[in-house]
Order: structure tokens, then sequence, then C-alpha cells
């Protein structure tokens, strides 16, 4: 399973790669905002700045809504790194656009991804990634994690080859149960990375060696 941290802040970008387990970004505009990120000029420097830190894919979202706009963002944000995905979000026009992206060789996103229908769409269009959002379907007594299994299913019947992408991670176990069901990717905060290294047995076994070889000493 890849590693995705979402968010915009540098810092945690920076902590999250010397971990060593980092895998890409993604963003939107709402996490550039948070960040004081505004304007055209600093969200591209924002955004080369990111791929400077971490060696993976980093999604960056398109802001239009119509076929054009979203091909001409499109265009111009893959035109910034190597490493620059397109994030392109689930509704008609969006479908079209990753078709052509697809077509046109460029890494793709496809964002707001709530049914197993969308992620199939989706994937017939030639997505790169599909991000199904399980944290804000939770949020809405709906369990996220069916979906995943859903969509899973769905690809593998069919070989297709767009990576399934769990968004709206909220915490450390959606991470472990979204690598269960067969996620490829997931993304959420460095905290719920993080949390993966806590466990109470580990401290109280790590103080206990360093105890006993206190006595030793």
């Amino acid at each position: 399973m890849k590693f995705f941290i979402d968010t915009a802040n540098l810092d945690q970008i920076t902590e999250a790669q010397a971990l060593g387990v980092l895998d890409g970004v993604t963003t939107n505009p709402s996490l550039m905002a948070k960040e004081g990120v505004t304007g055209e000029k600093n969200i591209i420097k924002h955004y080369k700045d990111i791929c400077n830190i971490v060696e993976g894919d980093v999604s960056a979202e398109v802001i239009s809504v119509d076929f054009k706009g979203m091909v001409r963002e499109g265009k111009e944000l893959a035109a910034l790194h190597p490493q620059i995905v397109v994030k392109i979000p689930m509704i008609e026009d969006g479908i079209k656009a990753l078709k052509y992206f697809s077509d046109s060789g460029v890494k793709t996103n496809c964002t707001l991804v709530f049914s197993s229908g969308q992620a199939l769409i989706a994937a017939k269009a030639g997505a790169t990634y599909v991000s199904p959002f399980i944290g804000r379907l939770d949020d809405n007594s709906t369990d996220g994690l069916d979906l995943i299994g859903d969509i899973r299913l769905l690809y593998d019947n069919y070989a297709f080859e767009t990576q399934i992408l769990a968004a709206s991670i909220r915490h450390t176990m959606h991470i472990v149960n979204c690598a269960k069901i067969g996620a490829d990717v997931m993304t959420g905060p460095l905290s719920a990375i993080k949390g993966l290294l806590n466990h109470p047995l580990t401290d109280i076994g790590l103080a206990k060696f360093l105890a006993d070889h206190k006595k030793g000493n």
C-alpha cells in the first residue's frame, strides 16, 4: 500500500518524507487556503515546493467545472512538474476530461467519489487514481470501507489498472482496514500515519529493556 499525506503544510510533508514511508501528496484548494496559500503565483510556487520535497505523485486540483476549463487548467498544472497528477472532480465533464488526459498520457486523480458506479465510470475513462472519500461516508451513516471493498471487486473483475486511493482517512484503523480490503493507496493526515507506530506494549517492553540494561551496568 502506498502512503500519501493529505495536506499542503510543507513542514508536515517534510516530516513524513523523513520518516521514509511517504509515496506522495494530495492537496486541494481548501488545504491550500488553510496554509494561507492564495493567488495563482503563490499556489504554483507551493506545488513546486511540494514536488521538491517528495519523490512521488502530487495531486493538484483544477477549479473549473467545465470540460474546456478543466483541460486548460490541467495542462497548466501538469506542465509544472513531472510528478503532478491532475485532480478532476467526479462530474460529467470531469469524466470527459479524465478521458482526454488519459489519451494524452497525463496522470489523473478522480476526486469526490462516493459510489462504486462513479468509480467504475472513472476507471473506464482511464483515471490513474480514483478517490473514494470514506471518512465523509462514515460521517453520513454509511460504511466507507464497504465502498472500498466494492470498488476492489469491480476493478479485479475487469483488470482495471486504476488505483484505489482511499481518501478522507480520519484515523489509524482506517489505514489498517483499507490495507486489509486491498486499497492501493491511502491519503490522510500525518497523525494517522504516525499512529501506526504506537502500541502500549511496545512502550512497556522498551522501558523494561532499558531498565534491565541500566541494572546490568
